[in-house]
């Protein structure tokens, strides 16, 4: 790990409010504006191939959600990411259920090409990333984090990246440094986009802190960790858990990041 306390990741996003750059899915575009605010970030959603370059540009980071790809939005996805990695602007990948279908895999390998920051996506469209034999079932992970967890560190050293692979517990790696992160509450995957807002806070996070991209990853995981227990103790289900969930992200202290347990080494 890095020099920089994972609190004080959280601490700069509260105090430099980054411009987080969101082409996401049709689904997840409120939740995630939403989410971003909540933690201290700014949110913007584009996707046109007519401004998508110059707004990357201005962006502290790029977030890249494929959820409901078009030929349009792919094409827009592409630009922003190659203007991304031209111009040193850190961005995150998410492949939403990649391993569905030939289309989601061949628009997230040209992606790829583009040099991800980040990479954070579920057990099934990890290991499809990484070119291991896995069917996966939409959105849905089907595969366990241990099964999984080389398919991860391969997938990180291929691309020189850092890969945050969520589930029941989550496993960050940027293929020399391992760590597994357990927390969060059993109605988080009742909640549709949450993991689609949770790629975009960790582009916040990165923005915030670019020279230590796993840090602000874990730091990032942790908030979106300690935040859903907390609306876990409260909610009376998926509805209240929503609304809960908003307000422990916005309630959140660099001091509960600090004095969180639930990470290890692994």
């Amino acid at each position: 790990m890095t020099s920089l306390p994972l609190s004080d990741a959280l601490s700069a996003v509260q105090r430099t409010t980054p411009l987080v750059h969101c082409i996401t899915n049709f689904v997840a575009m409120n939740s995630t504006a939403n989410c971003l605010l909540a933690v201290g970030a700014s949110p913007a959603m584009l996707h046109s191939i007519e401004e998508v370059a110059e707004f990357t540009r201005l962006a502290g980071a790029l977030s890249i959600n494929i959820g409901t790809p078009s030929p349009h939005w792919a094409e827009g996805m592409q630009l922003a990411a190659r203007t991304a990695n031209e111009s040193n602007t850190p961005w995150v990948l998410d492949p939403v259920a990649v391993g569905a279908t030939y289309y989601r895999q061949t628009l997230s390998q040209t992606l790829l090409a583009f040099k991800p920051s980040v990479i954070r996506g579920n057990t099934s469209e990890i290991m499809t990333l990484s070119g291991l034999t896995h069917a996966g079932r939409g959105v849905d992970a089907t595969a366990s984090t241990d099964e999984a967890r080389e398919a991860a560190i391969n997938l990180a050293m291929q691309q020189g990246c850092v890969v945050a692979m969520t589930g029941v517990q989550d496993f960050i790696t940027d293929g020399t440094q391992h760590w597994r992160l357990s927390g969060g509450h059993a109605l988080m995957p009742r909640v549709t986009t949450l993991g689609c807002a949770l790629s975009a806070t960790v582009a916040a996070f990165v923005a915030a802190s670019p020279e230590a991209p796993l840090n602000a990853t874990l730091a990032a995981l942790t908030s979106f960790a300690i935040a859903g227990s907390r609306a876990g103790q409260q909610a009376a289900g998926p509805g209240s858990f929503q609304v809960a969930l908003l307000d422990a992200l916005y309630q959140l202290t660099p001091t509960d990041v600090r004095q969180f347990t639930g990470l290890e080494e692994g």
